[in-house]
């Protein structure tokens, strides 16, 4: 059975879901239930579920559904190609080629229709993405401006700047809460790439679970305006980073850095906490940058 990129793109994040344990070995999966959740009609949920039980991560059983296996053990589990992302396939060839210079900074919808033989209903959807995220924006009256958000070195820099600024204030906020479930959950995570999931993983699923860390950590300081601007600037360094070399040793000292910071915040030492993701960022980058590729 061929299938379609729509099909795909369900079935690999729900991949990710049973290979991260958020879909742990028993659950159960309706074809409605996947159909509701990702907003898409019965036909292509059924699919990748059908799909995902051909490859072993679901079993299928006759009027009940389908549920979650441990994930296969095969040497496809690894990989380091960036693949299954939330955004269409589409919206990532457009950022690759802005973030190349392959196209202008100025351009139609009926030039990305056809760039990119695309339906004007998923060029609108892509534009709209890139809006939202911050690297697009209409043009009055015809046509979108294209900007130069997170395509050089400086501008990823001042990103990081902001995050070594929201993240520790938002340990530090009087209206933190130390929510142990979050955290234990964090831990468990953390110890489980160190346990091996580090060279098991997918690589999109090890870089999704380092912004998840970060972002889930955040939503505890009941800050709501602190957690918008982190998703916000993650999405945006988002179109630079996933274009970076895989380095899994680096993921190493990120998990032991991200379980120290998680020791501290279940002490209730805050400002110890807040001192440590400051250098743990600024470390970070500094890690990252001579790897990322860009045009300046």
């Amino acid at each position: 059975m061929g299938s379609s990129r729509l099909v795909k793109r369900i079935a690999d994040q729900l991949k990710q879901k049973i290979h991260t344990g958020e879909l742990p070995k028993g659950s159960h999966l309706g074809v409605q239930k996947i159909a509701d959740q990702y907003e898409v009609s019965r036909s292509p949920s059924r699919e990748a579920l059908v799909l995902l039980a051909s490859e072993g991560y679901l079993t299928q059983e006759r009027n009940r559904g389908f549920f979650v296996n441990e994930p296969p053990q095969t040497d496809d589990a690894r990989s380091d190609e960036i693949l299954s992302l939330e955004e269409p396939e589409e919206y990532y060839r457009l950022s690759e080629d802005w973030l190349n210079g392959e196209i202008p900074s100025e351009v139609t919808e009926q030039f990305l229709q056809k760039r990119y033989d695309l339906t004007k209903f998923q060029v609108i959807d892509i534009l709209n993405i890139a809006a939202r995220v911050g690297w697009a924006e209409p043009k009055p009256g015809y046509g979108w401006r294209l900007l130069e958000v997170a395509k050089t070195r400086e501008t990823l820099e001042q990103i990081y700047k902001v995050r070594a600024l929201i993240e520790p204030a938002a340990l530090l906020e009087p209206s933190f809460h130390h929510d142990f479930d979050v955290l234990n959950a964090l831990t468990y995570e953390q110890h489980a790439l160190l346990g091996g999931d580090i060279e098991r993983l997918p690589a999109d699923v090890l870089i999704k679970m380092g912004v998840k860390f970060h972002e889930d950590l955040t939503a505890l300081s009941g800050n709501a305006l602190y957690s918008m601007i982190l998703v916000k600037v993650n999405k945006m360094r988002r179109l630079v980073e996933y274009r970076a070399m895989i380095d899994r040793t680096r993921f190493y000292n990120q998990a032991k850095e991200h379980l120290q910071i998680l020791d501290l915040v279940k002490e209730g030492n805050n400002l110890e906490a807040a001192h440590l993701i400051k250098k743990h960022l600024s470390g970070s980058f500094a890690m990252k940058s001579p790897i990322l590729k860009f045009n300046d």
